[in-house]
């Protein structure tokens, strides 16, 4: 299946080559940051399989599980696009919002549920997990 995702001003486009992996809502304090006081909604799929022409800068931090997180944007609108765990180089997660189809996997579990905010809205119907889920393969 070949997919394609971009930014907001269409300087960034993504093509991805291979079906999602999974899909996740983020509750974790530093995806409310990206999420501009929100949860993040993130697809992952093989690196080796998404391609992208156009720029795309990045932000380096360590995540509270540990991870150290390589998080893209697009310089020019600052859509927030990718997330990548250096500790797993072979998988990249997009932004579900950036994907030209955003409903080609919705959210399968919800992540950092005990960093949410009291009004946040969580669907009873995922998963949950207080803190990090297990590692997509």
């Amino acid at each position: 299946m070949t997919s394609g995702a971009g930014c907001l001003c269409g300087a960034v486009r993504f093509t991805i080559d291979a079906d999602p992996l999974g899909a996740r809502t983020c509750w974790c304090r530093l995806c409310q940051y990206i999420g501009a006081g929100t949860a993040t909604a993130n697809i992952v799929f093989p690196k080796d399989k998404v391609s992208w022409t156009g720029e795309i800068r990045y932000f380096e931090n360590v995540a509270d599980s540990g991870n150290h997180m390589r998080r893209g944007f697009c310089p020019q609108c600052g859509t927030p696009l990718t997330s990548e765990a250096l500790e797993r180089p072979h998988l990249i997660f997009l932004r579900i919002g950036t994907l030209d189809d955003p409903d080609l996997l919705g959210p399968e579990m919800t992540l950092w549920t005990s960093q949410a905010p009291d009004w946040a809205c969580i669907s009873d119907s995922l998963p949950r997990f207080e803190e990090q889920a297990p590692p997509v393969a």
